[in-house]
């Protein structure tokens, strides 16, 4: 996008951001018809501090405004900036396959090398290294690209696409954590198809995880809780079905589900669907990370922590929190699921009015692992309302990482 015009990459952010020009040009004060002309390249944009107010209300760095390479600060480096996340839009748009399909493929990694990036990613992913994974998942979806494309024809097919499905589905998730959530949709959609030639269907029960992930993430409820239910009850585990990774799974869409339930007020689902997770979790008798799922009935506790957030019952939350949560299974979870509870909590607790418990729950999260609270928008929006409501001047420590997310205070 470097050769293109600033007014043509103008319209393009605008576009990412679901603006209409009208939109555009009030936020900045100026008449729709502005607007296009720069967008046009009839009006020229001469004046630094134009293009400045237009990256703030764009919320891109101004150097991409300019097609210039973009300077990485030392504080946003265990985050996905804007430059990894067209990275790695870039390699969702390639089609190898269809290369392949005219041409051999010229170079592709072993798929011994390839299994061991992907269980990195996976690792990296839940230790909540969001930018360090970001830096290696562009070259990581290429060369399973290619991987899969050359192994098309060969005995070693479906293992080639198994390990593409698992890092479109990495990709999917790591996108939907900083707010990209149609790129997360794109990604685990892809997955499902790869999935499906892999011929694994826990991997395609778990492609749907995300898929119901990033439409919940999108707003669209209702399909997000279709999904889940529909191929939860499709896994259900019988009698001669009982392995340990499909109760994992299987547990993982009910929880899924739990979610989308709790997002439309739904509370007689939400319970149904924790109680079947909870059957899942104890039949498998302990915590897991089966198919990278982190299934087991501490997170059962922890999704009934969330959806009662969810559905505004910030009391549940916190109690469930303080009296029913196994601290020695907490413990043994991976960190960013123990973060991202402490986000569910901060919630929690700004939804009974406790200002302090709620900044002590951001803080435990941003030290246990800073990525998952400096880099979410989600968690941007808590802490911005735990300064609003807090009294007076805000603890020093709370205060100080507002100032590193770049939150008001």
């Amino acid at each position: 996008m470097d050769e293109l015009p600033i007014g043509r990459r103008v319209a393009y952010w605008r576009g990412r951001r679901k603006m209409s020009q009208q939109v555009f040009a009030d936020r900045l004060g100026k008449s729709k018809s502005w607007v296009d002309k720069v967008e046009r390249g009839v009006r020229r944009l001469d004046k630094f501090s134009v293009v400045y107010e237009i990256a703030d209300v764009l919320q891109v760095d101004v150097q991409l405004l300019l097609g210039k390479d973009v300077e990485r600060r030392p504080e946003t480096q265990n985050c996905i900036d804007q430059v990894e996340v067209e990275e790695i839009r870039a390699a969702l748009e390639r089609y190898d396959q269809m290369s392949a399909f005219f041409q051999a493929v010229p170079n592709s990694p072993p798929l011994s090398e390839m299994r061991k990036a992907v269980s990195h990613a996976w690792l990296t992913y839940q230790h909540a290294k969001y930018g360090v994974l970001a830096r290696t998942l562009p070259k990581l979806l290429r060369d399973a690209q290619a991987a899969d494309s050359a192994h098309a024809t060969t005995a070693e097919a479906k293992d080639a696409a198994h390990l593409l499905g698992q890092v479109y589905q990495i990709a999917s998730s790591a996108l939907r954590k900083v707010g990209e959530h149609e790129l997360s949709w794109l990604a685990a959609d892809r997955s499902i198809a790869v999935s499906q030639r892999a011929g694994d269907q826990l991997l395609a029960g778990l492609a749907s995880y995300r898929v119901g992930s990033a439409l919940l993430a999108l707003g669209r409820v209702r399909p997000a809780l279709e999904v889940n239910v529909n191929i939860a009850n499709r896994l259900a585990p019988s009698r001669e079905q009982t392995q340990a990774d499909r109760l994992s799974v299987y547990g993982m869409l009910l929880l899924n589900g739990a979610m989308a339930a709790a997002r439309i007020g739904d509370s007689a689902t939400v319970r149904d669907l924790l109680c079947g997770a909870e059957q899942a979790s104890l039949e498998l008798g302990g915590d897991f990370n089966y198919y990278w799922t982190s299934f087991g009935p501490t997170n059962v506790q922890l999704h009934r922590c969330a959806t009662a957030v969810e559905l505004g019952d910030g009391r549940t939350a916190v109690d469930t929190h303080e009296r029913v949560l196994d601290p020695v299974g907490f413990n043994a979870m991976l960190p960013e699921r123990r973060a991202h509870h402490f986000l569910d909590i901060a919630r929690g607790y700004t939804q009974i009015g406790n200002i302090e418990k709620a900044s002590e729950m951001l803080l435990e999260g941003d030290r246990l692992a800073p990525s998952e609270i400096r880099c979410r928008p989600l968690a941007h929006e808590v802490l911005s309302d735990v300064l609003r409501r807090t009294r007076g001047t805000p603890p020093a420590p709370i205060a100080e990482l507002a100032e590193q997310m770049g939150v008001g205070v």
